[in-house]
């Protein structure tokens, strides 16, 4: 397997309840390094822009209204298949059919307000980290 980048946000209503540091721990505690993060507050056109495949769906709106609703914590992880082992991590979309023990399981409201978005393939990690983080903002990790 080889070491992978992907994107993953804490939603609005994880990072209002404090919960940025347990969904992060998990994370690492499975193997993923945090090698880019920031909070920000993403505006409309931020949202649209970012979520432009959904465009035609009939979320799409309420998408955008929920990702806007209040700050979300964007993180690049790395590690050995980052990609699939962050969506293991992060469980089915519906919080009622996640894994116990999974973010959603655990942290979730509904399938609309499911605390945590994760990359689904390797050209769109590229993409979506390129959406948010520029060249020189995600760090190796390597220390000395």
């Amino acid at each position: 397997m080889a070491t992978q980048r992907t994107l993953s946000i804490i939603k609005p209503e994880a990072v209002h309840n404090n919960n940025i540091g347990a969904i992060v721990s998990r994370f690492e505690s499975q193997g993923l390094t945090v090698v880019a993060a920031r909070m920000q507050h993403l505006t409309k056109a931020e949202a649209e822009g970012f979520y432009a495949v959904h465009k035609e769906r009939p979320f799409f709106g309420e998408l955008v209204e929920y990702i806007t609703s209040g700050p979300v914590f964007i993180m690049t992880l790395e590690g050995e298949n980052a990609i699939a082992r962050n969506r293991e991590i992060m469980g089915a979309t519906n919080p009622a059919e996640a894994a116990p023990g999974t973010i959603r399981a655990d942290f979730g409201e509904s399938i609309g307000v499911n605390t945590v978005h994760g990359s689904d393939a390797e050209d769109t990690a590229k993409n979506e980290i390129a959406f948010f983080f520029q060249d020189g903002q995600v760090c190796n990790r390597c220390y000395k």
